[in-house]
């Protein structure tokens, strides 16, 4: 029977091919970690390793200060990123980083998405944020993030002149909000070619979110 930890290495495996799925990555940019249920480690895909070549067996086990645990290849140069998330955020179970084109469009001019659509105010609560600019190489692009997503609704930012930060309850939630992200910063960048984009109401983006959140989808039966 294989291991909950072999199982999410297949399952973050797979979930790399939805990124390509969506065209939110392109060669070897992007990535997405889980981390393991209960324990001070996480798995998340190897660095500069193509998106074909990837498999449950080549995934990286790490700790949550980015030590590799288990894997003969070096893990993503985002790494640290996601170990601080994990590490400062204990209710995410999924981080995910992306490139993809209309959003990262957005975090080149450092502006925030405002939420002007009933999919963004059900995904997001609130506008997508910006984050301040950070280098990779260390955990400052992770403070980034937890500074920004900490308190706020979206579980996406902007990181500004860089791309998409996604965070979920698990990884596929964290991979759902990388496509929906992108999915509504092309929509209101083509609305704002033909205009000024109309607001929502604070109070139903409220609603909206709570009743996606909430009541939308299948719910579990009465005992």
């Amino acid at each position: 029977m294989s291991s909950p930890i072999d199982l999410l290495r297949l399952q973050v495996s797979d979930l790399h091919q939805e990124l390509v799925r969506y065209d939110l990555v392109v060669w070897t940019a992007g990535n997405v970690s889980a981390r393991v249920p209960g324990e001070d480690l996480m798995v998340i895909k190897p660095s500069g390793v193509s998106y074909d070549e990837l498999t449950s067996g080549n995934m990286i086990l790490c700790d949550l200060d980015g030590k590799v645990v288990e894997g003969d290849q070096s893990p993503s140069s985002d790494t640290a990123a996601h170990a601080y998330v994990y590490r400062h955020m204990p209710e995410v179970g999924g981080v995910v980083h992306t490139h993809s084109t209309y959003a990262s469009a957005w975090a080149a001019r450092g502006e925030a998405v405002p939420c002007v659509l009933t999919a963004m105010a059900d995904e997001f609560g609130a506008e997508i944020p910006v984050g301040p600019f950070a280098l990779i190489g260390d955990d400052s692009i992770g403070r980034g993030i937890v500074e920004t997503l900490r308190g706020h609704r979206s579980p996406a930012v902007l990181m500004k002149s860089h791309g998409v930060f996604t965070i979920g309850k698990d990884a596929k939630a964290a991979v759902k909000a990388a496509v929906m992200c992108e999915d509504v910063a092309r929509t209101v960048h083509i609305s704002r070619q033909l205009g000024e984009p109309l607001p929502i109401a604070q109070a139903d983006i409220d609603h909206l979110n709570y009743r996606y959140q909430n009541v939308y989808g299948q719910q579990p039966a009465a005992r």
